[in-house]
């Protein structure tokens, strides 16, 4: 099974670009994030015109969550119930041909002083709960998306130039370790061990090209799938081009037990 997760920032801008990804890559299953869509106007024809199923939550604004999947939808559910309302729409949840999948758009934080900060932990912490409420790490469970926390100094282009920030502070890193403590594997990292590997860049001061970026967009996965996981890619190409997203698609292609 190949798993994908995509912010494509605006899914109106950026549908096109979409579709053609998909042609290409054939993700069984993709997450996509920054959808900006009610529901009402999610595109589920133009999926379903590429084989795949579609569940979306969304209101219109920013944020907006997907699953796509060619392997069976089933299941669905949307939120984390009052706890997010003031998050907006960030969290969709389906059954993807046997697997758990969750995708995810983690608050920003803004900055370390602002009162979204102590929002994005305690958003990460509920997350964690969710899962130890809905799912268990013994089922095959695959959470996907733009977490907005760099796990680790590898992952970003330069620690002292970002020390203070958002997206790379200890409470941070720590947050999406116990969230992985609940039975989460990074897979990307259980297949890649590199520095430099990066999945977002600023639009601002050519950052893409000058290759100053962040690896913030994760598949955390339980050990059930990080055990069969065959391959992984950051696909950069997809962040070249015209009008693209500041986000590119990351994958795993795992063998599902």
């Amino acid at each position: 099974m190949r798993i994908a997760t995509w912010n494509v920032n605006s899914l109106t801008a950026r549908l096109a670009r979409v579709e053609e990804w998909i042609r290409y890559a054939e993700p069984d299953v993709l997450c996509l994030q920054e959808t900006k869509q009610a529901d009402a106007a999610f595109p589920h024809g133009a999926f379903a015109a590429l084989g795949y199923e579609s569940a979306h939550h969304g209101d219109g604004r920013w944020n907006g969550v997907a699953i796509v999947s060619r392997v069976g939808l089933a299941g669905v559910s949307a939120g984390m119930g009052s706890d997010d309302d003031d998050q907006g729409t960030r969290l969709i949840a389906a059954d993807c041909g046997g697997v758990r999948v969750l995708s995810v758009y983690v608050p920003n934080g803004r900055s370390l002083d602002s009162e979204h900060y102590p929002a994005k932990l305690a958003w990460l912490a509920r997350l964690k709960a969710l899962l130890g409420e809905t799912t268990s790490p013994d089922r095959p469970v695959a959470v996907c998306g733009d977490f907005n926390v760099a796990p680790d100094d590898r992952d970003v282009w330069d620690p002292a130039e970002l020390e203070g920030m958002t997206h790379v502070s200890p409470p941070e890193r720590e947050a999406l370790a116990d969230l992985q403590s609940w039975g989460l594997v990074d897979s990307f990292r259980r297949l890649y061990d590199d520095d430099g590997l990066f999945s977002w860049w600023d639009y601002r001061g050519g950052s893409f090209h000058r290759h100053r970026g962040m690896r913030i967009d994760l598949i955390l996965v339980t050990e059930v799938l990080a055990d069969h996981l065959t391959y992984g890619l950051i696909d950069r190409q997809a962040r070249k081009g015209e009008k693209p997203s500041d986000h590119t698609p990351v994958f795993i292609d795992t063998d599902v037990p």
